[in-house]
């Protein structure tokens, strides 16, 4: 089991910037692929980036590329999305998940998830 708890979220006007964090409890936390997906009200969930156990290799959904940047901190058990250049657009709830099994694309399906924290920006 690992338990994920994001912290960071918040009201953040159009074009600014925000952080988020996500703390992960277990011990072996740095042998798993991390992600961040989001949800928009009324729409599906949406994948924005992912981080390999060893934050090697990146990925990144397309709306997101060349604003967000995921990285992470084994020695904290923490992963960290940072959010530039906010629009509209990306006001969801933010969540962090991960998994034993490497990033695979589309077919990636996390078994474990944080509760998610909520970024809205304002126009």
């Amino acid at each position: 089991q690992v338990q994920l708890v994001e912290s960071g979220g918040g009201l953040v006007q159009a074009g600014g910037s925000l952080r988020l964090s996500c703390a992960g409890y277990r011990r072996t936390f740095s042998s798993y692929a991390m992600g961040w997906f989001r949800q928009a009200l009324g729409k599906e969930r949406e994948f924005v980036a992912a981080i390999s156990w060893s934050g090697g290799s990146t990925y990144y959904g397309d709306p997101v590329k060349g604003r967000f940047t995921i990285s992470r901190d084994n020695a904290k058990n923490t992963v960290y999305l940072q959010m530039n250049r906010l629009t509209s657009e990306d006001t969801a709830i933010y969540y962090c998940a991960a998994d034993a099994v490497p990033w695979s694309g589309n077919s990636w399906r996390p078994d474990y998830w944080g509760p998610g924290t909520q970024v809205t920006v304002s126009s």
